[in-house]
């Protein structure tokens, strides 16, 4: 069996839906001088037919082929292929990750993501909302101070058990530092203490963070229900060559 090695840093580079936020001051200063605000628009938009392609290559064909595809339009995500199994497959970008991320606003973020049935309907919401904001302009407080409206009011779904996420895009481009990819899974739990499974100890694979929506140093935020989100490296990118190996 080949084993895959994963330093902390290469962990700490992922950039949607888990980012740990822990790089050298030096180059989060870099990060944040370099991406102050948003970009025009147009920087973050593709060819609708080469996102498909890149949302689709998120999960092995097995699942990818079946599902669901959103792409990215000037008002949100739009559907671009119904699917059939469930699964919904985007092209995330920056903004989802946390709102103190030095590269929240780096126009070169594409993330594929693939959701199953579960995370589709109580993640992708979110996802949703928060991108609608972002493309309309709205500032990182407006738009964390929306979700925190949305979930008092019960407007968005509370986290269903199950819940879970195919990142293993290998064109995809996850954030300017290390190799800027990582093949992985993520697992949206209600808050525990990471160590349950084995989260940062000396050799395991698995990392955690507090849900991407919220400040990386905050573990339960005020009007924000409390998840945790688990990152878990694997051996293979979706179309079955190997990842390789992710050290320091």
């Amino acid at each position: 069996m080949r084993r895959l090695k994963v330093g902390t840093d290469a962990i700490e580079s992922i950039a949607v839906f888990v980012v740990l936020c822990m790089a050298h001051q030096a180059q989060a200063q870099a990060a944040t001088a370099a991406y102050p605000n948003m970009a025009p628009v147009e920087q973050y938009l593709m060819d609708r037919t080469a996102e498909i392609a890149l949302a689709r290559s998120a999960a092995p064909d097995s699942i990818s082929r079946d599902a669901t595809v959103l792409v990215l339009g000037r008002q949100g995500y739009e559907t671009a292929v119904e699917g059939k199994n469930g699964f919904v497959c985007i092209v995330a970008r920056a903004w989802t990750a946390t709102f103190d991320w030095p590269e929240y606003w780096n126009p070169k973020v594409r993330a594929a993501d693939c959701m199953n049935p579960q995370s589709a309907r109580s993640i992708l919401p979110v996802v949703s909302l928060r991108t609608r904001m972002a493309i309309a302009g709205h500032s990182k407080a407006a738009i964390e101070a929306a979700i925190e409206t949305a979930y008092e009011k019960k407007e968005l779904p509370n986290l269903e058990t199950g819940a879970m996420d195919y990142m293993m895009s290998r064109p995809s481009y996850l954030t300017d530092q290390g190799s800027h990819n990582l093949a992985h899974l993520m697992f949206y739990l209600p808050f525990t203490d990471g160590k349950d499974w084995g989260s940062g100890a000396a050799g395991s694979p698995v990392m955690s963070s507090p849900y991407w929506f919220m400040s990386s140093t905050e573990l339960k935020p005020k009007g924000l229900p409390p998840i945790l989100v688990f990152l878990v490296p694997v051996a293979d990118w979706s179309d079955g060559t190997p990842a390789g190996q992710h050290s320091h």
